[in-house]
């Protein structure tokens, strides 16, 4: 474990840098359209947009890594990135800002899957789970410490954009000075949505409804608990508090979904997160700051974990190879959604409130649980021969994790 940590420290260090950025400005674009009135649809455009970026930047990226390597490819991704997040200050307009969150997410894309392709290169099998653990809380961590920087400026401001921007080029430091060899170059990825449909119909469904979720979430959840009128602080500690729920869920509910049926874990996990989703719609209209940072915990806690679930439950399927293969496939079915939900879900803000973010994230949950209920009767489970790897969510991100 010494030795393959050494291996991926630097990038982990660069991850917790890079997602201070990346997190600082995935809550800051919301939060300054709702002060500068844009409208709830242009909102989700915009959020949208991101995932847009980010499925170009997933597919191009290991085309860009065999071109350039993995250093060069990481700096002129991070650089592009940071330029862009730059533009929010100078432009502020809807159509420009779409454009602008399109960029970042393409570059995000390519360095998520360049770094998880690099921390899984270096791993075990004996040690892949803690690897990619430690990046999970790298990940989310520096997603978490990112909130705390909207205390420090009015949004309105240019100064958060700057330290958004110098976060993300600092990433640049631990990479350019690593002596750890890189892995070898990336092979061409081949995406198999039919072949993973055949396999795993709930690895299809799962992930294009947690894209709907979770790009729903992370693309209009700030602008949401800013409307409520309890200021950026408040804002700043429910974004934190949601973050940190989803880095403390994936290794106890992984290992007890390891002991059972993955299936009925994530039937479980798609109720709990319904009944937290169902609260926040109540809550959201009468708001008072410690039933939103409970909620905020228990969403946390309970939805961006449903993602590595059910690639863990993919993985349990696929007794055909090409663990990078499903990867992609799974990461592009996931981007659809993500680019679909924020537009569905602020159309249905602009008709319903603020509430239906919620609902709708409540429905999308509901109809996966249903459906995984009605597969397991329909088929028994495979022998369990694999372990549940927490994965790092683009906010992000939201990866199938954060933005």
């Amino acid at each position: 474990m010494p030795a393959s940590l050494a291996s991926v420290a630097p990038v982990l260090v660069a991850v917790f840098i890079l997602v201070v950025g990346n997190g600082l400005v995935t809550t800051l674009v919301p939060l300054r359209g709702v002060l500068e009135n844009f409208s709830p649809a242009e909102i989700g455009a915009i959020g949208s947009t991101y995932f847009v970026g980010m499925l170009g930047g997933t597919w191009l990226a290991p085309s860009i890594v065999r071109r350039a390597g993995h250093i060069r490819a990481f700096a002129a991704l991070a650089a592009v990135a940071a330029s862009a997040v730059l533009g929010f200050a100078i432009i502020v307009e809807p159509l420009m800002w779409m454009v602008l969150r399109c960029i970042i997410g393409f570059c995000f894309g390519g360095l998520y899957a360049l770094v998880e392709g690099w921390v899984n290169a270096k791993a075990t099998d004996r040690n892949r789970g803690s690897m990619l653990g430690l990046y999970n809380v790298m990940n989310f961590g520096g997603s978490a410490t990112g909130q705390q920087f909207l205390n420090v400026a009015p949004a309105q401001s240019f100064t958060l954009f700057s330290v958004s921007a110098m976060s993300i080029v600092l990433a640049l430091v631990p990479m350019a000075l690593t002596r750890a060899e890189p892995p070898p170059l990336p092979v061409k990825a081949k995406l198999d949505i039919l072949g993973l449909a055949r396999r795993s119909p709930i690895a299809v469904m799962g992930v294009i409804c947690v894209g709907l979720a979770n790009g729903s979430l992370w693309s209009l959840v700030p602008a949401v608990i800013e409307r409520t009128g309890l200021g950026t602080t408040v804002l700043a500690t429910f974004m934190t508090i949601l973050i940190l729920g989803s880095a403390a869920s994936p290794f106890p509910l992984g290992r007890l979904s390891d002991r059972m049926d993955r299936r009925w874990m994530i039937a479980i996990v798609c109720g709990c997160a319904v009944a937290v989703e169902i609260a926040l719609v109540f809550v959201s209209q009468s708001p008072s700051v410690w039933p939103l940072y409970g909620l905020a915990l228990g969403m946390g806690f309970f939805v961006p974990v449903i993602y590595p679930l059910i690639a863990a439950h993919a993985n349990d399927r696929n007794n055909e190879g090409g663990a990078m293969n499903m990867s992609s496939t799974l990461l592009f079915l996931y981007c659809f959604g993500a680019i679909v939900g924020p537009s569905l879900a602020s159309f249905l803000m602009a008709r319903f409130g603020d509430g239906a973010l919620f609902m709708h994230n409540a429905v999308v949950h509901c109809v996966l649980g249903l459906y995984v209920l009605w597969r397991i009767s329909r088929k028994a489970p495979p022998p369990v021969e694999t372990e549940m790897q927490p994965l790092g969510q683009p906010l992000g991100q939201i990866e199938p994790q954060t933005t």
